[in-house]
């Protein structure tokens, strides 16, 4: 696992350099709506770019994470199918419902099923290098889902650019990155884990509960400004210190969402003393988002060590995939 997180940086530039290599045939109909499906790994780089892209693509991006797609796919989607090694049970699934409704497909994917299922209706797969765990593939979908849009003019080229950027920042940054997340793995130790950040930030959060929960075999939630204040804030009166507290802090909270994580802060403070605040660098969300992904893969290690677990070992994963198998 430490290799495979060494390697993200490097995931990234061969990541882009497969983009740039990759063109793809123009649907017959008008593109209306686009649909991500992936679930776990495969499917956290949907939910990122979904996010980067809202404030530039001029139609509705939605992802799936289930069995089914909403019935408004038609001859105008455009439906991306995530799944790292192809053979995702339940993004299959939505790619069958997909081809019966007439949507315009492309894969990404290391070969399987999905590969498969190309080759026989004639959709078109971006391949990627396989044989390692899904969550230490996120570069490739992230790179290659920026790039499908993009090709299908939907975005422009600055948010695959912003991704190189990125790249660049974890590795002129990595000393720094590494001592913050062994300060993370250290904090959350022995402890339940709750993250929150704002809005912009769900997508990383999301990724970041996936990488302790899969990692570090630990269990914690997470939850975003401004929507926690409605809700999980009152939850905190039954607060105490099995619960430590971590703050992503960036730079680009609005002035009324700073006021609610300063109150939001000192509301927990009296019912809890274990609390961190993340200090995010970049000069822009894909930046920030890359930077937090990587320190807490990092953390996710080093609490891994921590916690005397195996960071590959997902038996428990294994063990419901045999059992759907006989269902």
């Amino acid at each position: 696992m430490e290799k495979l997180i060494s390697a993200f940086p490097n995931n990234i530039k061969q990541a882009i350099a497969i983009a740039k290599s990759t063109t793809f045939s123009k649907p017959n109909s008008t593109i209306q709506n686009v649909v991500i499906c992936g679930m776990g790994g495969s499917g956290i780089g949907g939910r990122l770019v979904q996010k980067w892209v809202e404030n530039e693509i001029q139609i509705p991006v939605t992802t799936i994470h289930d069995y089914f797609l909403p019935k408004f796919i038609s001859k105008n989607t455009l439906l991306i199918a995530s799944s790292y090694s192809g053979n995702t049970e339940e993004t299959i699934y939505c790619v069958n419902q997909a081809i019966e409704a007439g949507a315009h497909i492309v894969g990404v994917c290391s070969g399987g099923k999905l590969e498969e299922m190309g080759e026989t209706h004639g959709f078109q797969t971006v391949i990627v290098p396989g044989g390692n765990p899904p969550r230490t593939a996120l570069a490739f979908s992230l790179t290659q889902l920026l790039h499908i849009l993009n090709q299908f003019n939907l975005i422009g080229t600055t948010a695959i650019e912003q991704l190189e950027t990125a790249r660049q920042l974890i590795v002129a940054s990595e000393k720094n990155i590494k001592a913050q997340a062994m300060e993370m793995a250290k904090f959350l130790k022995g402890y339940v884990g709750i993250l929150y950040g704002t809005t912009a930030y769900e997508p990383v959060l999301i990724r970041a509960r996936q990488q302790f929960n899969e990692n570090s075999k630990l269990l914690c939630w997470h939850h975003v400004i401004p929507e926690m204040n409605h809700n999980e804030l009152v939850g905190w009166g039954g607060g105490d210190n099995r619960f430590a507290t971590i703050f992503f802090d960036t730079d680009d909270i609005s002035d009324r969402n700073a006021r609610r994580l300063e109150i939001t802060k000192a509301v927990i403070d009296k019912m809890s003393d274990k609390k961190l605040e993340l200090k995010c660098q970049g000069n822009n969300l894909i930046e920030r988002s890359i930077y937090i992904i990587n320190v807490v893969d990092w953390a996710s290690l080093y609490l891994s060590d921590l916690n005397k677990v195996d960071p590959v070992d997902i038996a428990i994963i294994d063990y419901l995939k045999g059992e759907l198998s006989n269902f």
